[in-house]
């Protein structure tokens, strides 16, 4: 399904369509928040990119309500995209991993680190948003750190929000998007940067003490097993 999505997004050019929806959003008047919104929402759950919006979140309600307004709508898809990747695969991966330690310690190590890992990845533009909420939703995390991670989406949100708000009006959104501000695109790629590296050492060693843990567990079941 999701790599259906893409296609179709990859297919429908999303740079004019998303441009499209902008100016949609905008003629919109008084319902133009819950417009935005939404359309967020939808945007994240069919994995088109929402870049574009969250520039034009800046131009159409300024920097403080339109980080606002970007946060919503990336949590509520996310969480939306989330529970269906959930309800759809979680059971299918879950007798994938089910004969695999490695697999299995990996999914066993972002259940038991689950905050930290998401707020990580959120933190870090490396990880690509749309197929995080996917991929994320046939893992043993909870729902309840899934949502809190969601906080580490705010710097970036409020940094491109606020390239957005530069720009000053939609028609230059591409510019905008394809030349940010350069200290505010650096301090965000070096703090991504070290939360990549950050979530790589922390799953990996968790996933190693947990994978350390089944292999003991096997040998001595298996020598109970000689003895008897």
């Amino acid at each position: 399904w999701a790599q259906a999505a893409t296609l179709v997004a990859v297919d429908l050019n999303p740079q004019p369509l998303m441009q499209q929806a902008l100016d949609w959003v905008a003629a919109q008047g008084a319902a133009s928040v819950v417009a935005f919104i939404g359309l967020y929402i939808l945007a994240t759950i069919v994995f088109l990119p929402a870049s574009l919006l969250t520039l034009g979140a800046g131009v159409l309600f300024g920097v403080i309500a339109g980080s606002i307004y970007v946060w919503i709508g990336a949590t509520l898809g996310s969480i939306a995209a989330f529970l269906i990747g959930r309800y759809l695969g979680r059971n299918w991966i879950a007798h994938r991993i089910a004969d695999n330690d490695t697999l299995g310690a990996i999914d066993a190590a972002v259940g038991q680190e689950g905050l930290k890992i998401v707020l990580l990845t959120r933190l870090s533009p490396i990880f690509p948003f749309n197929v995080l909420n996917y991929a994320y939703s046939v893992t043993s995390i909870s729902l309840k750190d899934y949502i809190l991670g969601s906080i580490g989406m705010i710097p970036g949100t409020v940094m491109y929000v606020y390239i957005g708000a530069l720009a000053g009006n939609l028609t230059s959104l591409g510019t905008a998007a394809r030349s940010p501000h350069p200290t505010l695109d650096w301090i965000l790629r070096i703090g991504g940067f070290i939360a990549t590296v950050a979530v790589a050492l922390l799953a990996t060693r968790i996933a190693n003490q947990v994978l350390e843990h089944k292999i003991a567990t096997h040998r001595s079941n298996d020598d109970v097993t000689s003895r008897r």
